[in-house]
């Protein structure tokens, strides 16, 4: 299994409840995953120690697939089979509603 790469989204401390907040996202190569996680803690808390405390969540989360999370399928476009661009003007006019140049 390779190693996950991980990102933290800007870590706050939620006051009213006494925790360091941030959204983790796990990146394993063919999907994102992303955890809202939360730590409680002092505020004095380093700010090392908070990342490492929601990074260790996150990926606690990410082993069990426990828990609200969301995910990017990470997409690549499939080229269009040769098929011309669409021009929305030339697609009017056959329409019928002619030209387009002048303002009503």
């Amino acid at each position: 299994m390779s190693k996950q790469k991980i990102q933290i989204s800007e870590v706050v401390y939620n006051a009213a409840n006494q925790c360091f907040e941030a959204l983790v996202s796990v990146d394993t190569g063919n999907k994102m995953i992303k955890y809202p996680c939360s730590i409680d803690a002092p505020i004095t808390m380093s700010f090392e120690q908070a990342t490492k405390g929601l990074t260790t969540q996150a990926l606690r989360r990410h082993k069990s697939r426990d828990g609200m999370h969301s995910q990017m399928r990470h997409h690549v476009a499939t080229v269009r089979a040769g098929r011309q661009r669409f021009d929305p003007r030339s697609w009017l006019a056959q329409l019928g509603f002619g030209s387009l140049d002048s303002a009503a």
